[in-house]
């Protein structure tokens, strides 16, 4: 099988199915020289990590709406970012994406490298958004390998060596297979056929571009490929939420340390997280009660459920930790998806 076998098939098929997403420039465009925006395909590339193209896109429209080159999200508030950016999870890409930003902004002059070695060289960009960007936006022959790519060429050339172990024989394979013609478009293709034809399920083999080469196609394999070692059952953590409303109806809250979980975000003041809940202290002395109702959320490596203190508290109130945030300010859809439910449930013990 040669990258010919691979590619040629691949890109008329590409050519008359692409599909259409808010930052892609299409085959018509990019054979008429219109290249790709690098901000545009870095912000998605960002955005896309562990999300589906379903959630990103809404998210993505606002962004470059508010903030349509990396010059004017670099200069934007960290506040303003990181609440847009609330409900896409995975918030250290969030911090990075401002990092990133200034980076570029102050010394590339707002342009970014055209080349995986120098843009590896900046804040959260690893091999795989480096290779993305430097082949979609820059028409450079790097191999891009996501969970899309990794299952076409399982799949093509019936590789049955499981997942994680896997991966390095797959770049290998993708490094084979990737092109020196048209490498962007080519990358989005595989990408498009793993997330339309070639899916995890019931691949549609029978109008494949690529049936005739595929070897698991021909093996009779192509459902069971990739195959994934088991993974292990996540742990479950416990912890407690305050949420304290002063009688002018401003909320308590404090912005959580940069590093770790949630960082830079929002949040009601609450303990540390354990396999044993932690006993907690209150952020402020108040008449507080247990909602007895918890806050349920998953994180990529655990459950977390999260008890919920709630309480009224007068003007004098003095925190220890956070800042109250008048009711005229507060947006619940600022918040992290686990506050936010925190927050949902509180107040509707409160409606109620």
């Amino acid at each position: 099988m040669t990258p010919e076998d691979i590619s040629a098939p691949l890109l008329a098929w590409y050519d008359r199915h692409a599909r259409a997403l808010p930052w892609r420039t299409s085959p018509a465009d990019r054979a008429a020289g219109v290249m790709p925006d690098p901000y545009r395909v870095w912000l998605s590339e960002v955005m896309l990590q562990q999300t589906t193209v379903a959630a990103v896109k809404d998210y993505f429209l606002r962004f470059t709406t508010l903030w349509p080159t990396v010059g004017e999200l670099a200069a934007a508030e960290d506040a303003a970012v990181m609440g847009e950016w609330a409900g896409l999870g995975y918030y250290a890409r969030a911090r990075n994406l401002l990092k990133c930003a200034r980076v570029v902004a102050a010394e590339h002059g707002g342009r970014f490298p055209d080349t995986e070695e120098r843009l590896r060289a900046l804040p959260g960009i690893g091999p795989y958004t480096a290779a993305a960007i430097a082949s979609i936006a820059f028409d450079r022959p790097a191999p891009v390998m996501d969970g899309n790519v990794e299952r076409v060429m399982a799949r093509l050339f019936d590789h049955h060596t499981p997942l994680p172990e896997a991966k390095p024989a797959l770049k290998a394979l993708v490094d084979q297979a990737t092109p020196d013609q048209r490498p962007g478009d080519y990358a989005q293709a595989v990408m498009d056929l793993g997330a339309t034809i070639c899916t995890p399920r019931n691949p549609a083999c029978g109008i494949c571009p690529l049936r005739d080469p595929c070897r698991a196609r021909a093996e009779g394999t192509a459902p069971d490929l990739p195959r994934k070692t088991p993974k292990k059952p996540k742990p479950t953590r416990r912890g407690v939420a305050y949420v304290a409303q002063r009688e002018d109806g401003a909320w308590l809250l404090e912005t959580r340390p940069d590093k770790g979980l949630l960082g830079g975000m929002l949040g009601w003041p609450g303990s540390d997280w354990a396999e044993i809940a932690p006993a907690g202290e209150p952020p402020c002395e108040g008449d507080w009660t247990d909602l007895q109702a918890e806050a349920r959320h998953t994180f990529t490596h655990f459950h977390l459920i999260l008890g919920i203190r709630v309480a009224p508290v007068p003007m004098t109130c003095a925190p220890d930790r956070g800042q109250f945030v008048p009711q005229s300010s507060f947006r619940p859809s600022d918040l992290p998806t686990v506050m936010r439910k925190v927050f949902d449930l509180a107040a509707g013990a409160q409606a109620g």
